[in-house]
């Protein structure tokens, strides 16, 4: 098959998916199973991949996919663990009690604490936290689901614990021949390249990231404000700097020193204690608190159906035992990561392989109580005793995490088994090289050098129609990989801007949008929603862009 040829038809798996998401509007539960008989019968008709290594592929990407969904589980079901032991509403509490400005109150809320949300939790969790929280306290539904969606850009590459990377890159990019021999000759393991690659997303994301605060109370204030009202946003400048600086850096730092599970965790924590101090100082802060329009002047579009409320705080809950769980889910996983200690070792002792599978050189291994879902699992027992908890708390909190587990498991599960099989796809007798890889030469050609200026789109629209930065990164990490070997750019850095990208396309997604709008009763305005969204994600795929032609220029 002519390489041109091929190119088209390893383009047909992305196709099907865009069409039936974007196009038909067909759910990503119906989309993405549509999507992987196509790439299965384009590897095994077109490519002429062996019918045993597309088996042993279906099955290498159950395998992930299982590891994935258990870490989704544990990590809703922390959340929810805390929700129903009292220890968020405390939170809440805390953190509303802070100012009586609502840009503050924004700023406080939605940037910082939803992105130590999403680098606990993600998968959307900041929206189920944050959204209700803000309307609950006088935000207009649409201001609150804004802001939620806004701050998913940042924080969304390190999200649940570094999932995206640890879990999504790694399964986008291993097994691959191509980057195994590109790593060998670099003397780097892949887990060592994905943490380059979390230093350097780190890096463009503390950049473009500095600035979401400021742009996310400008928008808000022209959005919701009334007459002179409408220009306050601006002028909070220098407080929506220092907190955006009070998130970025930590957040750098730990992906540079610490690896790809904690950024969005660390610079969560350590920039609400910054921001919490300068705002009882009484340092930065406005004059005058600046407040939405009186509800009965607000449009329709702005209110929700549903009014939320906050659930009194139990007796004797505490801000500091509602924080402690997460403080021990931090300390639990830091100290799981640490080569210099044994546990590390211990809980990678128990390892499940399957080598070889059905002939083929495919294998499967997993390490389960090394995954961060143990951590969560062992935290929800801690607080589950700490928190002095019933039965039917515990059992109330597994209720509400079945059902997001099961909204997530077909749509995930079948994008993890469709990039199985697209990157297993070398192992065929056309003579061809995998389907991500053919895609590389073809977009190679195209784009030439200009290419760092686009990588950060592809990972925006996987995001945008598979609904998660982790499922974008499986996508096209090998495809992103390809193009940068083809053009001569640093691996690293095109993949650093596939993420960033897709943590933009987080921003405006269509599960995420749907998920934060059915919060508050929204739902039905999801296009409005994207449209008045679409400047942050402009701005953030613009600076990504423009850094990475520049960084390929100068540093490749």
């Amino acid at each position: 098959m002519p390489l041109t040829l091929a190119f088209f038809v390893a383009l047909l798996p992305l196709l099907t998916v865009f069409l039936l998401l974007v196009v038909a509007r067909r759910p990503a539960s119906q989309a993405m199973p549509g999507a992987l008989v196509v790439t299965a019968l384009a590897a095994g008709l077109a490519w002429r991949v062996p019918v045993n290594y597309i088996a042993a592929s279906l099955v290498q990407g159950v395998a992930i996919a299982a590891e994935i969904l258990f870490i989704v589980f544990g990590a809703i079901l922390l959340l929810n663990v805390l929700q129903a032991s009292g220890a968020i509403a405390v939170i809440r509490q805390s953190l509303l009690a802070l100012s009586p400005d609502r840009r503050v109150q924004m700023i406080v809320i939605a940037w910082l604490f939803g992105s130590f949300i999403e680098g606990a939790s993600g998968f959307g969790t900041p929206a189920v936290i944050c959204v209700p929280l803000l309307v609950a306290v006088g935000f207009p539904a649409m201001a609150a689901v804004m802001a939620a969606l806004i701050i998913q850009s940042t924080p969304s590459t390190f999200g649940a614990v570094g999932t995206p990377l640890v879990f999504g890159m790694e399964a986008g990019l291993g097994g691959a021949t191509a980057v195994e021999a590109a790593l060998s000759a670099q003397n780097l393991s892949l887990m060592e390249f994905i943490a380059q690659v979390g230093s350097r997303a780190a890096l463009l994301h503390a950049a473009i990231g500095t600035f979401v605060p400021l742009l996310l109370v400008v928008i808000i204030t022209r959005t919701f404000g009334e007459g002179q009202a409408r220009a306050e946003g601006p002028r909070l400048w220098k407080f929506a700097l220092v907190a955006g600086l009070a998130f970025t850096v930590p957040y750098a730092l730990t992906a540079i020193f610490l690896g790809p599970e904690f950024p969005s965790m660390i610079g969560g924590l350590v920039g609400l204690a910054i921001v919490v101090t300068i705002i009882r100082q009484g340092w930065l802060q406005p004059e005058q608190p600046w407040q939405f329009p009186a509800e009965e002047t607000w449009p329709e579009t702005w209110s929700g159906t549903v009014m939320p409320s906050l659930t009194p705080p139990p007796a004797g809950m505490t801000v500091f035992k509602a924080w402690l769980p997460y403080v021990f889910l931090g300390v639990l996983l830091v100290l799981s990561r640490l080569t210099q200690l044994p546990l590390k070792g211990w809980l990678q002792g128990l390892r499940a392989a399957w080598t070889g599978m059905f002939g083929t050189t495919i294998t499967v291994a997993s390490t389960p109580l090394y995954l961060p879902a143990t951590m969560f699992l062992l935290v929800v027992a801690i607080t589950y005793v700490l928190h002095q908890m019933k039965p039917s708390d515990l059992g109330r909190a597994v209720g509400r995490s079945l059902p997001i587990l099961q909204k997530t498991t077909l749509a995930l599960g079948a994008a993890v088994l469709m990039a199985r099989v697209f990157i297993n796809s070398d192992v065929n007798s056309a003579g061809l090289p995998s389907m991500p890889l053919a895609l590389a030469e073809g977009m190679s050609a195209l784009a030439g050098g200009t290419w760092p200026l686009f990588a950060a789109v592809v990972g925006l629209v996987g995001a945008f129609v598979a609904g998660s930065v982790t499922v974008s990164n499986m996508m096209f990490s090998l495809f992103q990989f390809g193009v940068a070997e083809n053009i001569g750019a640093p691996p690293s850095l095109i993949l650093a801007l596939q993420t960033v990208g897709a943590s933009a396309g987080n921003v405006i997604c269509v599960s995420n949008v749907v998920a934060a709008a059915a919060t508050v009763g929204l739902l039905g305005r999801e296009g409005l929603l994207v449209r008045q969204l679409l400047p942050v994600v402009i701005y953030y795929l613009g600076l990504a862009g423009l850094m990475g032609i520049v960084w390929a220029t100068v540093g490749g």
